[in-house]
């Protein structure tokens, strides 16, 4: 939001009120409160008539410093608040003297200048190299009333010239969101606006920090928009509170972000194979669905889970969890049918449940629907008419909710699509007192979090797997994400992928989003060229709104493209489970945009229609009827996955690629571990394993680690290279592979093992 009207003045009705000096400073035991008034003490009388805030500097984990500014302090404090599992007792030291109070966790500090003018700094100590990462001074921080009679709390933190800000949610827009505005508010919105279906108040910079916005209300970001040398965050309320993580890479800012909010779980390896789903509106039945399941199967597209979407139940009824009869007779035996064709079932569900539903009575009857302040249920006729809101704040509703899921599970589903989630009121109370503006992000959370919960505790350690689409900070814990509803274009194709990375920026380890694009029907060149993409993503998924998304509905070249690419991923599977260990473990997600994986290369700022697929494969999707592509290949000499050709960079490149192909490159002095099945995502990775080698340089040292499809044991690869000589060592944690081999990528060099063989010799 904006309050100033250019650099000097204020908009029409708009008060505002500043820290004028850290007029007196209280260093704690763990915390620095700083009294700053909004003027200039020079006598007593100074203090009278005076607004102040007051200022609390504190960490909640090394690195991470907090900042909670308030104005009046005596307002309620009602939930819902982000959940912190990360958050504890860091060591800090406080210190001060007459012209500094600084309080420091790990290598970052906060300093309070104590001079005439109001001034904090937060610098970070890096192996004796102190930097200055960002400040607030003069008009930074501050209270604003607006028309309205609003209080807004705002802050406003220092960029300089060459720094770019990523994150705050799933954005289709520009991946460097210096320049817009950005308001923090889950809506329904598509992929082609300023709107987005995940909005998380959390940015990182490629200037070596972090900010988390800790309020799961609306959030309004002024980034470089209104002043443009300054991001603005802004609230409505009396008290606004801020993280500042420190990196220094944007890695690091990232596995911090996620040590603190939650890190993404991991998910079942089937999750990973191809997911072909009814689509929305379209006309279907057992046959319909055994119809796609055998077309796929005559063409030898390996196909992995089924998806039933709304339709699976009758109409005006979503949701009672019930099937059909009219479509689906006999769901039991539907679904083991099904199964025992080695598929997955998901079936989509959302949080609404309409009028003419038997739950809603018992829901209405036992308290478990939102009400208006009258008591009353709230409902509307948008999506499904006279449609009631699941009031997830009471946990007996969550566990009404989950027992119909569960009855689901007990039949044969293994994963639901959790739809919606952002059409949330504000004019409603809640059961647990929340207050309904913090609610209408943070409604996602807690719906999302019921289900994958009940997965969980029926998949155990094998993984859980929802297919959610709203989400806010947190979220990430509950994979997979999808990019919502897209065209059927190239300019659809492209900003799905922005949103994509935008998403990835803000500590979501998967996504995924609907192959071809989702509302209307694509060209058969976008289908084509959204598969391949579809299948470098961390989950893919065919789904539209009002047509089949299966190939032979397009030509036969759609046909051979999906199951090239198709065949390719679960080749890749070995690779992708050591890619998401990353995620699960360290908060690195799987798709990654190119200054997330090469911070130091300036060139990489601004890219956002090529990503990394973990940190080995560039991919540039193309994303042009006329075959055409370009892209940004960093330092070193890199190798076409699909051909063996090389490209040197860092140079840019434009190619025209058929619908075979696209631009995958292995990255050199790269191991890429490529597995030897190619129709399912669910194998013995090492089993059969080929450990590529490309352009290995000399003193290269690399331990490679390989989770099994189960999550139970792994396999560790430790390869080095001294001169003319690579050694290869395996260690086994679970059951040992029959054989594995090591191959010199340009060169007819292999290397076999035998069964039971831990140790390889290759000469370059």
């Amino acid at each position: 939001m904006k309050f100033t009207d250019g650099y000097w003045g204020m908009r029409p009705g708009v008060e505002a009120l500043y820290p004028a000096e850290a007029y007196d400073v209280e260093p704690g035991d763990r915390s620095l409160t700083v009294y700053a008034p909004t003027q200039r003490i020079a006598h007593r009388g100074d203090t009278l008539n005076r607004s102040m805030a007051t200022v609390r500097f504190f960490s909640p984990m090394a690195d991470v410093i907090g900042v909670r500014i308030t104005h009046h302090a005596g307002g309620l404090d009602r939930p819902p608040h982000f959940e912190l599992p990360g958050a504890g007792s860091p060591d800090v030291t406080v210190r001060g003297d007459d012209d500094i109070a600084e309080l420091t966790s790990g290598g970052l500090s906060v300093r309070v200048h104590r001079g005439d003018t109001w001034r904090v700094d937060f610098v970070a100590d890096q192996a004796s190299d102190e930097r200055l990462l960002t400040s607030s001074s003069a008009k930074g921080m501050g209270f604003m009333t607006t028309p309205d009679g609003a209080h807004h709390v705002v802050e406003k933190l220092e960029l300089n010239p060459a720094d770019a800000v990523y994150g705050l949610g799933e954005r289709f827009g520009p991946l460097v969101k210096n320049g817009q505005v950005v308001d923090v508010w889950n809506n329904d919105g598509g992929t082609a606006s300023e709107q987005a279906y995940k909005n998380v108040p959390f940015y990182l910079t490629n200037a070596g920090y972090g900010v988390f916005v800790n309020h799961p209300g609306p959030v309004s970001f002024e980034v470089a928009s209104e002043l443009v040398s300054r991001t603005q965050f802004s609230v409505v309320g009396q008290e606004l509170e801020y993280f500042i993580i420190h990196g220094p890479t944007p890695k690091e800012i990232l596995r911090r972000y996620t040590a603190l909010t939650g890190r993404p779980a991991r998910v079942p390896a089937w999750s990973y194979g191809l997911w072909l789903s009814t689509s929305f509106t379209t006309d279907y039945d057992e046959a319909t669905v055994t119809s796609f399941v055998d077309g796929m199967a005559e063409h030898d597209i390996p196909l992995s889970v089924f998806h039933f979407d709304c339709f699976w139940m009758r109409e005006f009824n979503w949701c009672d969890f019930e099937w059909d009869p009219r479509t689906f007779p006999d769901p039991p035996g539907m679904l083991k049918r099904l199964k025992e064709r080695g598929l997955k079932i998901c079936v989509w569900i959302n949080p609404y449940i309409a009028q003419r539903s038997p739950l809603f009575a018992e829901g209405k009857a036992k308290g478990y629907l939102v009400r208006r302040p009258d008591g009353s249920v709230w409902q509307w006729d948008m999506w499904q008419a006279g449609m009631a809101l699941v009031d997830f704040t009471n946990p007996e509703a969550r566990a009404w909710f989950a027992s119909h899921l569960r009855r689901l599970m007990e039949m044969g589903v293994d994963a639901f699509k959790t739809d919606f989630g952002e059409r949330v009121p504000t004019d409603v109370v809640w059961d647990d007192g929340a207050d309904p503006y913090r609610m209408h992000n943070y409604y996602t959370h807690l719906y999302n979090q019921t289900v994958f919960d009940l997965l969980r505790e029926h998949e155990g350690e094998g993984g859980a797997v929802v297919f959610a689409r709203s989400a806010t900070a947190g979220g990430q814990q509950f994979p997979v994400h999808w990019g919502g509803d897209c065209d059927s274009t190239f300019a659809s194709m492209a900003e799905s992928l922005r949103g994509g990375l935008s998403l990835a920026m803000s500590g979501f380890g998967y996504w995924s989003h609907d192959i071809g694009g989702f509302e209307n029907t694509p060209d058969p060149a976008v289908f084509k060229r959204w598969s391949a993409f579809g299948l470098l993503s961390s989950h893919s998924r065919l789904h539209g709104s009002r047509s089949y998304r299966v190939p032979w509905a397009f030509d036969d070249e759609a046909v051979d493209v999906l199951r090239a690419f198709t065949r390719l991923k679960m080749r890749l599977m070995p690779y992708l489970s050591a890619v998401a260990r990353e995620a699960y473990d360290g908060g690195i997600p799987t798709m990654r945009p190119m200054a997330l994986e090469f911070a130091e290369d300036r060139a990489t700022t601004h890219l956002d229609l090529q990503y990394m697929l973990g940190d080995r494969l560039l991919v540039a999707p193309v994303m042009s009827a006329s075959d055409e592509v370009s892209y940004y290949v960093p330092e070193g000499t890199w190798t076409s996955l699909l051909d063996g050709s090389t490209v040197t960079g860092p140079r840019w490149v434009s190619e025209r690629h058929g619908f075979d192909s696209l631009p995958v490159l292995v990255r050199p002095d790269t191991v890429l571990p490529v597995g030897s099945v190619d129709d399912r995502p669910d194998y013995d990775y090492a089993d059969g394993l080929t450990l590529r080698l490309y352009e290995i340089a000399d003193g290269h040292h690399s331990d490679l680690v390989i989770p099994d499809a189960e999550g139970s044991g792994r396999t560790t690869f430790s390869v080095e290279r001294t001169g003319a000589t690579i050694t290869v060592r395996a260690e086994f944690s679970g059951r040992e592979p029959a054989s594995w081999r090591t191959t010199i990528a340009g060169t007819d060099t292999v290397a076999e093992a035998a069964p039971g063989t831990s140790e390889l010799t290759l000469t370059v």
